[in-house]
């Protein structure tokens, strides 16, 4: 359904951008509303190898529209989260290729958000200035901040050095400031970023298993087992790290035993869910 609809997306865009849309305004609306639904579509497949193959020329469409408008933050930021899904799908056969890719979406999220008025003139300064500047943001600016944060620390996760590792403070300020402002904000999402960091951390570093699992408790709460990938990364951030093997196997058995399409609009992610599942599944042995 993805492939064949790409077809009419691209004949409506080419149909759009010549003779109706005069204004930034109205090329956002329209790209905007697009964007939403060739997303929608995206997230209830179930077949990976499709989706792979269709975002390529999604990726070229929304290029050349934010060479066009290139301080839209609206486009930007859909640039940013299609780069970084596309990401997602390859990194498991193409870490080189995937990392790239995270370079490319961290670089329009990070100028999304360069964008906003309240933080624009932090960007590139000191992160007390940052967080000050953050700390002003409010309740509508959630889906920004989440998601430039998310695919921020994506990104240095990805890259790994030095360099990348700079940026994590910034990043946790965004995520920090969701945390007040929405919590439940994308099944819970905000949580589980905190208890991913919390136990990646060595304790002398500020890591704590303890509120790790605090946190993915509570981001499990908030997605009600509709988000997959919260029981993969507690399996393999915490149950792995306190050896706790009986938790380890019943978390990630339960992912694989739940249909992907529990909730619909989450099909394509709990389906990368339980391929990391069944990978991790796979190496019991060498964890216990």
């Amino acid at each position: 359904m993805f492939l064949r609809s790409f077809p009419r997306i691209l004949v409506a865009v080419a149909l759009i951008l010549p003779g109706c849309i005069n204004t930034q305004q109205l090329v956002t609306e329209k790209a905007s509303a697009l964007f939403g639904d060739v997303a929608l579509s995206a997230g209830r497949q179930s077949d990976v190898v499709l989706v792979r193959q269709a975002i390529p020329a999604y990726l070229l469409l929304i290029d050349g529209m934010i060479q066009n408008y290139p301080d839209n933050p609206e486009l930007l930021l859909a640039g940013a989260r299609t780069y970084a899904s596309y990401a997602a799908l390859l990194e498991e056969d193409d870490e080189a290729r995937a990392e790239n890719l995270y370079a490319r979406a961290k670089q329009y999220a990070v100028k999304s958000l360069g964008l906003h008025p309240l933080v624009k003139d932090a960007m590139g300064k000191s992160i007390d200035l940052f967080q000050k500047s953050v700390a002003q943001t409010g309740k509508p600016d959630v889906p920004v901040l989440f998601w430039v944060g998310s695919i921020w620390g994506s990104w240095i996760a990805n890259a790994e050095g030095p360099e990348a590792m700079a940026d994590l403070p910034w990043v946790e300020a965004l995520i920090e400031r969701v945390l007040v402002l929405d919590p439940s904000f994308h099944y819970g999402s905000p949580h589980l970023f905190k208890a991913i960091l919390l136990s990646a951390r060595p304790e002398q570093y500020g890591g704590s298993l303890q509120k790790a699992d605090e946190h993915f408790k509570k981001a499990m709460t908030y997605g009600q087992g509709k988000f997959f990938m919260t029981d993969v990364y507690y399996a393999r951030y915490y149950a792995r790290q306190t050896l706790n093997k009986e938790l380890f196997e019943s978390t990630l058995k339960r992912v694989l035993e739940t249909p992907a399409s529990t909730e619909p609009d989450l099909t394509l992610a709990n389906t990368l869910a339980q391929r990391k599942a069944k990978a991790l599944l796979a190496q019991v042995d060498e964890f216990f």
